[in-house]
Parts: structure tokens; sequence; C-alpha cells
């Protein structure tokens, strides 16, 4: 059986380390400041990447954590810029949700420029959901299936408009920058990461740019941003958020 102190309510699962601190950190920690259990499931070491090493972003994903208010972080040990969807992968993944039994599973969206964040969005979601299958044996644990998947959309350029944006204050935003900065190995000196696309500005700038633009989009003062395959349920129209006229 899972012990309590292993469960988590809200789940990242991206493909390398740093991608979770850039597409929903401040929602990480928002989500630990509200009292829930948060956790990141890195798919990769990050093995192939241009700079830095697997040791140096290990430690640099340990005081990110920190900075996060993470509960629990793990990493799958699944090969960088070489994941696929397969059986192997999927089992590995399971294996992770039936023991940290989330809720809430955030994932990259379904396109990318790089080929991992594409494949992480869809192994996460095929994982999740056999992970709820009680004969699915492959798989150590007991089946649970997370309630909920949101989709990551901080960078896109792709038409998609948000389902929602999560509101980030100063000091949430604060601190997923902090998160950023640890990863000075791959960020410092930078223009571009993942699927940020280079305007000539330092990459900091450029996250902030993004999380300025997405709290404007709820008339606040940061924001991050997600989308939902299934529609969003109300039930009081009267508490219904950010003006319209």
């Amino acid at each position: 059986m899972t012990s309590q102190a292993s469960k988590v309510d809200v789940l990242a699962i991206a493909a390398h380390r740093d991608d979770a601190e850039l597409t929903c950190g401040g929602t990480l920690v928002r989500c630990a400041e509200q009292g829930y259990r948060t956790g990141v499931l890195d798919l990769t070491e990050g093995e192939t990447g241009t700079r830095g090493s697997p040791e140096l972003r290990a430690g640099e994903a340990a005081r990110a954590s920190e900075a996060l208010g993470l509960s629990v972080r793990r990493n799958a040990l699944l090969p960088d810029a070489g994941l696929a969807n397969d059986r192997e992968s999927r089992e590995r993944v399971v294996a992770v949700l039936r023991e940290l039994r989330p809720q809430v599973v955030i994932l990259p969206f379904r396109r990318g420029r790089h080929p991992d964040h594409r494949i992480a969005s869809e192994l996460g979601r095929d994982a999740c959901f056999l992970a709820g299958l009680k004969r699915y044996a492959p798989a150590a644990g007991e089946a649970h299936r997370p309630r909920k998947l949101l989709y990551a959309l901080s960078f896109r350029e792709d038409p998609v408009k948000p389902t929602f944006v999560v509101r980030l204050e100063e000091a949430h935003f604060q601190r997923k920058m902090e998160a950023i900065r640890c990863y000075a190995s791959q960020f410092d000196a930078a223009e571009s990461a993942g699927e940020i696309f280079p305007t000539g500005q330092p990459l900091y700038e450029l996250v902030e740019v993004q999380g300025r633009h997405y709290g404007s989009l709820i008339r606040s003062p940061f924001g991050e941003p997600f989308f939902t395959e299934e529609t969003v349920r109300v039930d009081d129209i009267i508490e219904l958020k950010v003006r319209s006229l």
C-alpha cells in the first residue's frame, strides 16, 4: 500500500528538469501555499542537452524543488531526446502514478517544438488512463486514475485559447523565478528554452513578459494558462470572475 507521506494532490509530468518550473511553477507554488501536496515527475535526466550535465541538473532540480515547495520529485530515467510512448515507458510512469496517487496531473501541451515535449504529453495521458485499470498488472501498485488532466499552455504560439488562467500574485511569481534561476547552467545568458522563441531579450525577461500577459487576461499581476479537453463546469454564474465590459 502507498503511504500517506508519499501521496500528492497535484503532479506535473515534464520531459526535462526545468520544464515544470517554466510552464506551471507558479501554479505549483500557489497549490502548496493552499495546503496541497505537490510533486513533479521528470521523465529524463536531460543527458543530451547542450548545456550542463545530468549531475549538475540534478542539483539544480533539488534547489528548484525547495523554491517551489514541492513535497515529492521523481525521475523516470527515460532517454532524453528519445522519449517514446511505448509499453516499457508507460509501465514506468504508471508505477509512479500509482505510488503518488495524484488527483490532478499537469501535462505539457500536445504539440511542441521539442519531440520530447509532444511525446511526454501523449505518454502522460495514456499512463494516467492505464493506471486506473485494475487488471493492468505489468506496473506495480494499486489501481489509481487521476481525476483531472490539465495541459500547460505557457509559451505556446498555437492559436489555442486557455480554458482558464491561474492567478499568480507577485510573491508566487517571484518564487517561480527563484526556481527557474536555479537552472543557471541552462538559462543564464540564454534567450530561448524549450517552447520559448527568442526575441533578443534575456530568457528571464521573456518569462516575466509571458506571466504578465496571461495575468492581464484575468486582470491579475501574473498568470499561468491551462487547457482542458472537457468543458469547465460552473455552478454560480454570479461568482464568475473578470468583468466582460
